[in-house]
């Protein structure tokens, strides 16, 4: 019961939270990636996922977040994005990074088309009165690259062992 609340409940909140953050302010708080690392702890004791599985979903992780870091320093995407794409790879497995990672360009390609072309269009001025929507139609602003991360997980979740795993 407890797997199941944090694979279909928690996990999706999370990930919903930090599409929101970032879209509203362009970061991704840490306690967002603090409560994806204890819920993961969580359920795998829940489960209980084993040693063995445990270490590759850790590996995963670490590996997410060498790709992420790598990004980041490469200028990319922003150091909230590194670090949600690393809990996120922990969560998914080895099994599933590469997946998500071209289920994530492929969003993230889609967000920053929509947003190149909404930035085109004047906002009306009960939008532009809006701090985070006038922040987020600007052309200097970046991407929020946390929403097509968020949008990649949600999508590749249901097709993963560990979504299994916390219904079976």
């Amino acid at each position: 019961m407890l797997a199941q609340g944090l694979i279909l409940f928690v996990l999706p909140a999370l990930l919903v939270a930090a599409a929101a953050y970032d879209a509203a302010s362009f970061t991704i708080p840490n306690r967002i990636q603090a409560g994806l690392l204890a819920a993961f702890v969580t359920f795998s004791l829940a489960v209980p996922l084993g040693t063995e599985a445990f270490a590759m979903h850790v590996l995963a992780g670490f590996v997410g977040l060498a790709i992420g870091f790598t990004l980041f320093a490469l200028g990319y995407v922003g150091g909230g994005d590194a670090k949600l794409f690393a809990c996120v790879t922990l969560w998914l497995g080895l099994s599933s990074i590469l997946d998500y990672a071209i289920t994530a360009s492929l969003f993230g390609g889609l967000l920053t088309l929509m947003l190149l072309a909404l930035r085109r269009i004047p906002l009306p001025q009960t939008l532009a009165a809006q701090g985070w929507i006038a922040r987020l139609h600007d052309h200097r602003s970046g991407i929020p690259y946390g929403i097509a991360l968020s949008l990649a997980a949600l999508t590749i979740l249901p097709h993963t062992d560990v979504f299994a795993r916390g219904l079976g």
